[in-house]
């Protein structure tokens, strides 16, 4: 890479990207003039964009855009931070048009002193590190997509080059239907949550957010009544709420037909001492081969041919299975729902014919940008949330969790994220009100992490980018049923 460069760590993936992005706003301006050019979504090992121009773009169009990133990459133009006062920059970015930027400044102390980096006269706020010059930024690919660009990029799995592409079809339609969703709250900007906060209607916001997630649940439960399914396969990434909304789903299908018989994977741990060990030496509980794939085939194919069968449960003090505790049979007609982060992958299932299947992939995809140039990364929604989770059931500190961060997100990048695009459908399992809540509970938690730890860079990243997210410090009129009471706790 650029400047021998080398991705090592999810901090160094995040800077690459920033870069990345902010080279490529610079291209398209460059190219296109200053159009309204948007960084929605992740999708596809890199960000969905799209524009707001009088044609649509063409390949053309794309090729000049990529040809002007690799110029400028060849350049290796300092980028340069700038230091303004929030004050300042916000009638800057009011003067260009960028309402939602101004509005999110407008609401800080206006001597609060803002970064903004340049690119050789293009400015724009990143709010979060970027590398010292262009030149670091030597692998991208840019290609047309639906009704915009995608731009993929290596990452810290895949450091020298971009991933090799898959058409995350059923990401896309999740992030256009929570776009389409969003337009019930009136909230496309982190700006207009915060209005709605600082004029106390968050209640509002609350409860319409749950109320949409709610619809959409009861809406799969018709899905699969209606396509007389046997089997319910639900998985997701760390910190989905993959618990809570197997259970939603259980009481939805309850209501249109009778109630699911419910199995989480966990139950089917191998023995503690026959657990793969993995290349770091340890326990590999992540992977497949720590399940014991040929009971579960077994007994869930005995389970859809009416047979009675002899449910384990796993005792995790003593690392074993323990029997006669669960003996039961499907009932006529009853669905089987069953959670895990394995449960796309056909090696879990491969007794049952795909027809009979109905797949779920689940993840708090975040629906509200921060700007039109910045997004809520779904990775730090799942980390805040676990964070808040690790501390109220586990007893864990945030550095704990920093430190483990990685090494989960390296394992669901091998068991979860290849089998997305095999789901049937896509749940965005994410709340807009939700960081302004978790800030609450994870604020004093990462500014319990001491200057010495490892984890205080990215405690002190973490921090710097919630202060734009104002407070919601009562969880009242979060439901019970919320997705976001397995992570905070139940009232």
């Amino acid at each position: 890479m650029g400047h021998g460069f080398m991705i090592k760590s999810i901090e160094d993936e995040r800077a690459y990207h920033n870069t990345a992005v902010l080279i490529y706003l610079k291209a398209f301006r460059d190219v296109m003039g200053e159009t309204d050019i948007r960084i929605g979504n992740s999708l596809n090992q890199g960000y969905f964009t799209y524009a707001h121009t009088d044609r649509p773009l063409t390949s053309t169009d794309v090729h000049k855009i990529w040809n002007r990133m690799e110029a400028i990459v060849d350049q290796d133009i300092e980028i340069v931070i700038e230091h303004d006062t929030a004050a300042h920059a916000a009638e800057r970015w009011r003067a260009v048009g960028c309402k939602e930027k101004a509005e999110l400044l407008e609401g800080r102390d206006p001597e609060e002193i803002v970064e903004i980096a340049n690119i050789d006269g293009y400015r724009n706020c990143m709010y979060s590190r970027v590398l010292p010059s262009t030149g670091y930024v030597d692998v991208f690919e840019l290609r047309a997509y639906r009704n915009g660009l995608l731009l993929r990029l290596p990452n810290a799995l895949s450091p020298d080059e971009v991933p090799q592409y898959r058409d995350d079809d059923k990401l896309y339609d999740a992030f256009a239907e929570s776009k389409r969703m969003r337009k019930h709250t009136g909230i496309d900007y982190l700006a207009d949550l915060n209005k709605q906060i600082r004029e106390g209607n968050s209640d509002e916001v609350i409860r319409a957010s749950e109320w949409l997630q709610r619809r959409q649940i009861e809406y799969y439960a018709d899905m699969i009544v209606r396509q007389e399914k046997k089997i319910v396969l639900i998985a997701g990434p760390s910190s989905s709420g993959k618990t809570t909304t197997a259970k939603r789903l259980c009481e939805a299908i309850a209501e249109r037909k009778s109630e699911p018989l419910y199995l989480g994977t966990d139950d089917y741990f191998v023995e503690r001492e026959q657990t793969p060990i993995g290349e770091d030496g340890k326990p590999d509980f992540e992977g497949l081969g720590a399940l014991d794939l040929d009971l579960f085939n077994s007994q869930i194919g005995n389970l859809i041919h009416g047979q009675e069968v002899d449910l384990p449960e796993f005792d995790f003090i003593n690392g074993t299975k323990v029997f006669g505790k669960r003996i039961t049979r499907l009932k006529k007609g009853q669905i089987l729902v069953i959670e895990g982060i394995h449960s796309l992958n056909d090696m879990l299932t491969e007794s049952i014919e795909r027809k009979d299947k109905f797949k779920l992939y689940i993840s708090p995809l975040t629906q509200m940008g921060v700007d039109r140039h910045n997004r809520i990364s779904t990775a730090d929604a799942r980390l805040l949330r676990r964070m808040v989770r690790d501390n109220r059931d586990r007893g864990y500190n945030a550095e704990a969790t920093l430190e483990q961060w990685p090494k989960v997100r390296a394992g669901e990048s091998v068991n979860v994220f290849p089998y997305s695009s095999s789901a049937d459908v896509v749940f965005n399992s994410s709340t807009v009100y939700e960081t302004n809540l978790l800030r609450t509970y994870a604020e004093p938690l990462l500014k319990a992490i001491k200057e010495d730890s490892p984890q205080y860079g990215e405690a002190r990243r973490i921090l710097n980018f919630m202060k734009y997210f104002d407070p919601i410090t009562s969880s009242e009129a979060v439901p019970d049923y919320s997705i976001l009471r397995e992570f905070i706790g139940k009232r």
